[in-house]
């Protein structure tokens, strides 16, 4: 007689024990995870393309602004004869030279030169602001014929803030005599909006004879939104000289 009694009085206690846990349980607040990748499922036609969000770019620092590229996965962009040619980039091991096989637009533009003495589709990103990036989407492979003759190896657009989330200033201060100083921010207007940004650095270079690489960048822009619609306007002027160090 007494295993029934034994059951019963355990059932009493975990029916109690029970009874305290739901008493003592605490609802905690909603935790929101927001990817730095918008690469969602039915959001992109191949695994190997996807969208870079501004929250990441934000976050990691650059020396050189085409480095924005090394957000694509297997990207490794690099730099000889001093930071006033363009980059030399590298795609899943292979060498891109300069921009060969690898198409990249900004706000639609597209920044691969066909005719440059120093090689066809030379990409010269060194006029990029990086704070300005809003967003950068990329596709790898020669999976579309749209992107143009130098996408053999992919494709990067690079998509510009109409505004920014706030103004931006600031100095930075480097070994090698690295100098850069950066002014921008945006403006609502009756219609429309302006953004602007103002640039200036200098580097001499991991070299003996330094480069003294000087550039001065300037980019106004105004974008006007009504429904569906938006229309930009961009304009951009860039300076840089240095001493190459072949």
């Amino acid at each position: 007689m007494t295993v029934p009694f034994t059951h019963t009085c355990l059932a009493s206690a975990l029916a109690l024990s029970t009874a305290w846990s739901w008493a003592q349980t605490t609802e905690l607040e909603p935790t929101v995870v927001r990817g730095n990748y918008n690469n969602a499922v039915g959001t992109s036609d191949a695994a190997s393309q996807g969208v870079v969000t501004s929250k990441l770019i934000e976050n990691r620092s650059t020396l050189r602004p085409a480095e924005v590229l090394e957000f694509v996965p297997g990207i490794i962009v690099t730099q000889h004869s001093g930071d006033g040619k363009a980059n030399q980039y590298f795609l899943r091991g292979f060498n891109l030279d300069h921009g060969t096989d690898f198409a990249t637009f900004v706000d639609g533009m597209p920044v691969n030169m066909p005719t440059h003495a120093h090689g066809q589709g030379y990409s010269d990103l060194n006029w990029l602001i990086p704070e300005l990036v809003d967003r950068l989407s990329y596709r790898k492979g020669p999976y579309g014929a749209e992107e143009g003759d130098f996408a053999s190896a992919g494709v990067a657009r690079i998509r510009l803030f109409d505004s920014l989330p706030r103004g931006l200033a600031s100095v930075t201060v480097g070994e090698n005599n690295y100098r850069r100083a950066l002014l921008a921010n945006s403006t609502k207007l009756t219609t429309g909006q302006w953004l602007y940004a103002l640039e200036a650095a200098q580097n001499d270079g991991p070299w003996e004879h330094p480069e003294k690489f000087h550039r001065l960048n300037g980019v106004l822009r105004y974008s006007l939104a009504k429904g569906n619609t938006k229309s930009t306007l961009t304009a951009m002027a860039y300076a840089a000289h240095w001493n190459s160090s072949d």
